[in-house]
């Protein structure tokens, strides 16, 4: 299969699935320090491994050619990242070519206030804002540095500027489980989507992991019984099941990757800010574009990411077996990219 705009192949798989999505890192450095992503004490990468804007967006265009038609850009915080507007202007101009059908990001919300604008006017329609607690104290302590105002003010000013909110909340047990069902009412009552996340087995701490897994088919049992919930068909291209909340027009996401696996469907590759490109987010397996980006290798981007093809495995290793996450992997979530 080929597109027709540019006569190169569609990427696809050895399973036969289209790859059409891809989630873009553009930095490694966050103004918060997530416990579930980062390491209290981050070290972060020398700016000399870091991709330039230039060579970033010399990526994402080498995946349009190759069929891919939503971007989104990820962190850290994408929104830290010095002149990252020039990036999100130059994507935007390919959403009003109609070389890509969307282009979003995940950010932590605080410096919303400050970009929203730019965003919407940059072609944006929607934006991913983490928030796993609305109470001050237990936020700080998640964020270590955070103040949950802040990202509020975010929120606000994302709605201000016309941008669909969607709330992405990381389901930790013992934390934040007994806020789950008033997060959902909060994002129901100011039009905004919530999708919940399952912990995964990522970082220098995998074992604390296990007790603070805790499974979203248990949450959406407690759900149920506190709302009307209708499975939705809708689809975002990423790998959340919706349900229809009641007649307020909001969606509650779930994304499983250990109680109910979502491989089958998988449409997505994840690029670091670095230039490696992970095939599966739960496995170590990669391949480095930056090489062929600064011609320090006879490969080019094209041939690298056909070898990547080649090499994106069916699913990933993360499970839940009696009690215990299974294969996880070492890197921290900041390092891969959200």
């Amino acid at each position: 299969m080929f597109d027709q705009n540019t006569a190169k192949p569609i990427l696809k798989d050895p399973f036969g699935r289209t790859i059409t999505y891809l989630r873009l890192s553009v930095t490694d450095r966050c103004d918060l320090r997530c416990t579930y992503c980062m390491a209290e004490d981050m070290t972060f990468l020398p700016k000399r491994e870091v991709l330039s804007l230039e060579e970033l967006l010399a990526v994402c265009t080498a995946f349009i050619h190759r069929g891919v038609r939503k971007i989104r850009l990820t962190g850290g915080e994408p929104l830290v990242r010095r002149d990252i507007l020039w990036l999100i202007n130059a994507l935007g101009a390919q959403l009003g070519r109609g070389m890509l059908d969307e282009l979003t990001l995940t950010t932590n919300g605080t410096q919303l206030p400050r970009f929203a604008g730019d965003l919407a006017r940059a072609g944006m329609r929607r934006v991913n804002v983490s928030l796993d607690s609305r109470d001050p104290d237990r936020f700080r302590a998640i964020t270590r540095l955070g103040d949950v105002r802040q990202v509020e003010a975010g929120i606000d000013a994302a709605q201000d500027a016309g941008l669909r909110v969607k709330v992405n909340m990381v389901a930790v047990r013992g934390v934040n489980d007994d806020e789950i069902a008033d997060m959902l009412a909060w994002c129901s009552g100011r039009g905004m989507d919530l999708t919940l996340i399952e912990t995964m087995p990522m970082g220098d701490d995998i074992a604390a992991r296990d007790a603070q897994f805790l499974p979203l088919t248990a949450v959406l049992d407690d759900l149920k019984a506190k709302f009307q919930l209708t499975p939705s068909q809708h689809q975002t291209g990423g790998p959340a099941r919706y349900y229809d909340v009641g007649t307020s027009g909001t969606r509650l996401g779930l994304i499983t990757p250990l109680t109910q696996n979502f491989c089958a469907g998988c449409n997505r590759v994840r690029v670091t800010c670095t230039g490696r490109i992970y095939m599966c987010l739960g496995q170590d397996d990669h391949i480095d574009l930056r090489a062929a980006l600064r011609g320090e290798t006879p490969h080019s981007l094209d041939t690298l990411l056909d070898r990547a093809m080649l090499a994106k495995p069916e699913r990933h290793d993360f499970a839940a077996e009696g009690g215990q996450l299974t294969g996880g992997v070492g890197r921290h979530m900041s390092h891969t990219g959200g």
